[in-house]
């Protein structure tokens, strides 16, 4: 696969090259490692596009999901509450993982 935009949400693509270059280098990595020819296993049943192939939204997650594991990623689900009680808020918010997707820095907390 190959790049053709980029939609920076918050000018995370920014951060990323700016503060964590080795991690965006890895992200492109895996995205030019991924043969999009390969995903190409969803038939359409739509009326105007019956019997096409398209693009597998699943495939190219597993393919995705394979490469970063490869690389040593993990998938990390933050789960959080809202609420103006700052004492609450502390209690039920889990700590962050060490893992590649969230560099630490010299004294080891997470940036």
């Amino acid at each position: 696969m190959k790049i053709e935009e980029i939609y920076s949400h918050n000018r995370a693509e920014e951060l990323l090259i700016v503060r964590h270059q080795a991690l965006w280098d890895e992200v492109q990595q895996v995205i030019r490692g991924i043969d999009a020819s390969q995903l190409r296993t969803k038939v359409s049943r739509e009326r105007t596009r019956r019997g096409r192939n398209l693009y597998s939204p699943v495939e190219m997650n597993k393919a995705f999901k394979a490469a970063f594991n490869a690389l040593g990623w993990q998938d990390w689900r933050y789960q959080f509450w809202a609420t103006r009680d700052h004492e609450i808020q502390g209690r039920y918010t889990p700590p962050r993982p060490t893992n590649r997707n969230l560099p630490l820095n010299k004294q080891g907390t997470s940036q």
